[in-house]
């Protein structure tokens, strides 16, 4: 057609093509999401990534909607993918974030390192390779949301057989395990027998003889750890007159942890419940000082991260700290402040016991050298990392201990070494957790080496090490400082360690930190992170 005005050829108007569904370069983003998930590295929730790819397929005609929906949907894209990860929930990490901002410049960095994996970066490439090769030939936004529907399928099959209620193993309980119908139903009951049970320290008699209790509680060691970097057979273990090879430290932070053993005489609580006052039949540290027993504290750094020393405070525990001026300090912590060496620490404590005049003394001291993060300041291990020197940094602090436990027993002094862990590093971590993260406290954790020793004249042990394989926790060395205050195990004729432990309280496997909580149950550990139904735990070794 000829327009009449100027005489030349109208032009046509081509009506632009219907919108469609497909996701575009979506598609990767999901694709790639699938295939961490069946390797294992991600979780995956499928609702909601159905949510997010049926609006991003939603068909759209207007250019500046499709341009907003981009923009809408990139940072949800991201928070999806936190979501599905194993990364600690984001009200987790942004409570901790003044935490989280003292650490020092280094060691954010090394943390960042443990994320990378080459591999997977290779990986993803050739995905994004494949995904737009195969963009040509196929419908990926259907593909897609078939696999996500598949998933979403055998999700839900598995949730309804992990809460059926398990009336055969119920019947035949797992040892160590906690019994009940329903995971929560069994955690409920679990809290509900441990808040009966508690143990007693009655003043010893007049004529018995004095000793003192040294609780060296040691932050970031596990059993996984040692076997990990070939010190589970070291002398101080092996030469310890009990020692416990499941004995659940039931949290994987330090504050917690001290929490946990300051209220040592009372059963196990909630996450929850430990921040409330502790009360006096559940706190060590004033239960020992009524029966006669002089309060003593000493640590190897200042206390005042995450305020360590008045969570301390808070549980009774009044003793001023044994004063760090002048002693060594070979190490720098993940907020670069001083790590003292462990061995001049001890030895100034042991120097001035020797002279203060108390009869019995309980001393608390707390170490952080294994602390993730921590690194050498001079010397050939000065610029490493920190997973780097752990086996050195463990293996000085066993044999520090070991140093201190021979000059107690020189020195002719009386004395019950109990080295307790809070906690494990996560030398080697897990699928969910890259090594040094904690937030989930995995059985890897939280299943800590304590040991026992009976130092001094009439410390005799008969019958060497009694290897404890029964599930316990803090209740257990309750139990036996409490045996110990009534008969003292320094006799000529030598003592037997199993007497102590006749009746010794078990306690089944139960860990939480804050959002997160692991048990054992019929014989698999379950996990419940923060609201999400529970779901069997996997660490994928």
């Amino acid at each position: 057609m000829t327009d009449p005005l100027s005489g030349r050829a109208a032009e046509e108007e081509v009506p632009s093509p219907p919108p469609r569904l497909a996701l575009g370069g979506w598609s990767f983003y999901f694709i790639a999401k699938l295939l961490l998930f069946w390797r294992g590295l991600i979780g995956l929730h499928p609702l909601a990534n159905l949510a997010l790819l049926a609006l991003l397929s939603l068909p759209l005609r207007s250019a500046r909607l499709r341009a907003l929906r981009n923009i809408v949907a990139v940072p949800a894209a991201v928070s999806l993918l936190y979501y599905d990860s194993f990364l600690p929930p984001f009200n987790r990490l942004w409570s901790q974030a003044h935490l989280v901002g003292s650490f020092s410049p280094g060691y954010l960095v090394e943390l960042a390192g443990r994320f990378i994996q080459w591999e997977l970066v290779a990986l993803l490439v050739l995905i994004w390779v494949v995904c737009r090769v195969a963009a040509s030939y196929l419908r990926l936004g259907v593909l897609t949301a078939a696999m996500l529907c598949a998933v979403g399928l055998q999700q839900l099959r598995a949730n309804q057989a992990e809460q059926a209620p398990a009336l055969a193993a119920v019947a035949v309980q797992t040892p160590g395990a906690v019994a009940g119908e329903t995971p929560q139903l069994a955690l409920q009951q679990f809290f509900e027998r441990e808040g009966k049970r508690s143990a007693t320290f009655k003043p010893p008699a007049a004529n018995s003889t004095p000793f003192d209790l040294i609780f060296i509680h040691i932050c970031s060691l596990s059993w996984d750890d040692l076997q990990t970097v070939g010190l589970d057979q070291h002398p101080v273990l092996k030469q310890a007159d009990v020692l416990f090879h499941h004995f659940n430290s039931a949290a994987s932070y330090s504050g917690p942890a001290a929490i946990r053993l300051m209220r040592g005489p009372c059963g196990q609580q909630s996450h929850t419940g430990i921040y409330d006052p502790p009360g006096d039949r559940c706190a060590l540290m004033p239960g020992l000082e009524k029966a006669g027993f002089t309060q003593q504290m000493a640590m190897n750094h200042d206390g005042h991260f995450d305020d360590f020393i008045g969570l301390l405070r808070k549980q009774g525990l009044s003793a001023a700290a044994t004063p760090l001026a002048g002693v060594p300090a070979p190490l720098r912590a993940f907020d670069d402040s001083a790590v003292y060496d462990d061995g001049a620490m001890l030895n100034r404590w042991a120097t001035a016991r020797a002279s203060d005049g108390a009869a019995r003394v309980a001393l608390y001291y707390n170490t952080i050298s294994l602390h993730d993060g921590n690194h050498f300041v001079n010397g050939p291990n000065a610029g490493k990392d920190s997973s780097g020197t752990y086996r050195i940094r463990a293996a000085k602090l066993l044999d520090d201990i070991g140093q201190f436990m021979t000059q107690l027993e020189r020195s002719g002094r009386r004395a019950v070494v109990v080295v307790v862990p809070e906690h494990g590093a996560a030398v080697r971590g897990d699928k969910m957790q890259v090594a040094g993260l904690r937030d989930i406290p995995t059985p890897a954790l939280t299943n800590v080496p304590v040991a026992i020793k009976v130092i001094g004249p009439g410390a005799h042990a008969l019958g060497g090490t009694v290897h404890v394989n029964d599930a316990t926790s803090y209740l257990a060395l309750s139990h036996i400082v409490s045996a110990m205050l009534d008969k003292p195990p320094f006799d000529a004729a030598g003592f037997a360690p199993s007497d102590y432990l006749a009746g010794l309280p078990l306690t089944p496997y139960v860990a939480e930190n804050e959002g997160s909580t692991m048990l054992e149950y019929h014989g698999k550990y379950m996990l419940k992170l923060g609201t999400e139904p529970w779901k069997a735990y996997d660490p994928g070794r």
